[in-house]
Order: structure tokens, then sequence, then C-alpha cells
């Protein structure tokens, strides 16, 4: 049986905490993690992903967790970085019920974390996980689908990048 290596993987990239949830009924499982509250609590995206093994999960989370930390210290803004990745066929797992056990998950974290759409997830599915916290953002009709936003901030780097490997950004 192989060996998980959560402890290796909180120490190498300075995590606080990570959290595996399953719901029998639902079909929900998934892995929190929380890299660092520090400015605040951690703000990070729910994505939903048919991962191969549990390790290639913990991994991903680990790692988007760390760049939220990043991202929100860039920003200015007064959270960390956290992040859920839940493990499933977006195709098949998809329903009400599953997210709104998903935001029964994220209240017992007591607002360390807040989370919103990300990969597989939407603005109508964070809906349901507001039905049972407060701890989410994202929603239609409010900050809505922050998409857009994190495209141009990818091109914004990349003309910055260009602009200093090459002297020009176009």
């Amino acid at each position: 049986m192989k060996k998980l290596k959560t402890f290796q993987f909180m120490e190498e990239f300075d995590h606080e905490q990570v959290v595996y949830f399953y719901d029998k009924n639902t079909g929900l499982k998934g892995i929190t993690a929380i890299h660092n509250t520090d400015l605040g609590p951690a703000l990070g995206g729910t994505r939903l992903w048919n991962y191969k093994t549990e390790e290639e999960a913990l991994l991903d989370v680990i790692r988007l967790s760390r760049g939220m930390t990043y991202k929100a210290a860039v920003a200015g803004l007064n959270l960390g970085g956290g992040k859920t990745v839940l493990i499933g066929d977006p195709k098949k797992v998809k329903s009400e019920a599953y997210f709104r056990e998903l935001g029964r998950f994220v209240q017992s974290l007591n607002g360390r974390y807040i989370t919103a759409e990300d990969v597989n997830t939407s603005t109508s599915d964070m809906g349901f996980v507001a039905m049972e916290t407060d701890h989410v953002v994202g929603l239609h009709g409010k900050s809505g689908n922050p998409s857009p936003f994190t495209a141009l901030g990818a091109l914004y780097s990349i003309r910055a990048a260009l602009k200093v490997q090459f002297g020009d950004s176009t």
C-alpha cells in the first residue's frame, strides 16, 4: 500500500492545515488545504477534478493553496491562501445535495477558509454552498465569476515577462 506524504508536503510547502472530508450519501470527497492565515482567512476556489490518485489530488491542493497566498499578498488583500479539490467526475457527482454538503464542510472550518468557484464548479454551484455557509464568494448577482479577471491577470503577467525578456510586450 502506497503511503500518502501529507505531513511531508505540509512541511515542504509550509502549510498550516490539510483537511480530508467525505460524505457517503452524496459522494462528496475532497481535500482542503490552508496554506497561510497570517493576514486573514484563507481564500481559494473549489476545483472538481477526476484525479487518478489521492496523492495527485493532495499535491494539486497543496500547490494551488500556496499560490493563493501569494496571489492575495500581491493584490494587497487581508487574506491568506487556501484551496479545495473535490475528487470525482464532474458529469456524475454534481447536485444540489453535493454542494450543500460542501457548504456544511466549509462552515465547519469556522471562517478559517472562504471558498469560491474554480475548475468544473460554477457560481450556481456556489449558490448551493451558500445555503449552508456564509464563507463563500463569487456568487451570481454579487461578485460573480472571477475567471475573466484571472485571465486578464495572466495576460498582464505574460506581457510583463515579455517586456523583461525582450524589451517589448507585443
